[in-house]
């Protein structure tokens, strides 16, 4: 298991605490789960394991014994009342978050996403008001950027049904945080990558995706001319600012963005993934319509906020980050291709 030395500092808020992760065998579930047992936290991952979304048990091999897991839907009320007694915190990541799925059929993302929040919510609110909760949206919700960086106070503009249902999440979490006492937190998240990831498939993930194209010694296409902009953060910065957020007294109640003020475009993260790789190319290709019925444009996240109220900031640049993430890919990619 990694050695992560600026988690020590968050020992005291979960050695012995008990956790819940939801969706926690997932990408970001299971990197959380491994960080918060090295901190002596008492895990339990709780996942549906929604076919094309990234559960694995795999992921959470070096930790296997010493976590439970419970194989069940975020929208099952009975079990949700079970899981969520005597729980100190609870990480919110189950959800629909496949934006082509979301197209074809609107319905689960609001099945899923809104009634299993509010599922989970109101269960905390009736067996648990004391428990912590930190909730995971993401940068979609504010749409297309009416100026760079974006900050917490740009006007929400959800260009889908799956964001649009992360954002109608978040309102929840919010509504419980201010009128009944249920502290939460919510963390909009920018374009993540690293180990853990599904990597069957391009639905979800471009930066995991054009990594599993140069490990196969493939073409990437990239879209347009190259220069659409992204703050691209590594999986285990990410779950830095959970951790660090969630061990914030002052950051609940807060929606807070966790991206990199240091952004590339397409072109660069292309061309990082290949000579790393030592494999794969890359040619500009048009978009699909697809692809450009869903494209915001230029993204770079504002985290002056989460700086100040939590002190949190990313530390491993795109290189370094993809240069572990394709070593763990090269060295399991039977469990993920």
């Amino acid at each position: 298991m990694n050695s992560y030395p600026e988690d020590e500092g968050y020992r005291a808020w979960f050695d012995q605490k008990n956790v819940l992760i939801t969706g926690g065998l997932g990408f970001l579930g299971s990197n959380l789960a491994i960080r918060l047992v090295a901190l002596g936290a008492r895990v339990t991952l709780m996942d549906a394991m929604l076919e094309d979304h990234g559960g694995n048990i795999f992921n959470i091999s070096e930790v296997k014994n010493q976590i439970k897991i419970n194989f069940s839907d975020v929208r099952d009320e009975g079990t949700l009342k079970y899981l969520i007694k005597e729980k100190d915190f609870i990480f919110h990541f189950a959800g629909q978050n496949d934006h082509v799925l979301s197209r074809r059929n609107p319905f689960l993302d609001i099945d899923i996403n809104i009634k299993g929040t509010a599922t989970l919510l109101e269960n905390c609110r009736k067996y648990n008001p004391d428990v912590r909760l930190v909730y995971s949206g993401t940068r979609g919700e504010y749409g297309a950027a009416i100026r760079l960086p974006v900050s917490e106070d740009q006007p929400l503009h959800p260009r889908g049904i799956y964001e649009l249902s992360s954002s109608s999440a978040q309102q929840l979490f919010q509504i419980y945080n201010d009128n009944d006492s249920l502290r939460s937190i919510t963390l909009r998240l920018t374009n993540i990558y690293g180990e853990r990831a599904q990597m069957k498939h391009n639905r979800f993930g471009v930066a995991n995706w054009f990594i599993r194209l140069a490990i196969d010694d493939s073409e990437i296409s990239v879209f347009g001319d190259g220069t659409i902009i992204r703050d691209f953060l590594y999986v285990q910065d990410a779950v830095g600012a959970m951790i660090a957020a969630a061990a914030t007294e002052r950051a609940y109640g807060m929606v807070l963005n966790v991206g990199n003020d240091t952004a590339s475009n397409f072109k660069e993260l292309a061309e990082t993934v290949t000579r790393i790789a030592g494999a794969g190319r890359w040619k500009y290709a048009p978009f699909t319509p697809e692809r450009a019925a869903q494209e915001p444009g230029d993204f770079i996240s504002d985290i002056s906020r989460i700086k100040r109220i939590v002190g949190w900031s990313p530390v491993v640049s795109l290189a370094d980050g993809m240069s572990r993430t394709i070593e763990f890919y090269r060295e399991h990619k039977e469990h993920y291709w």
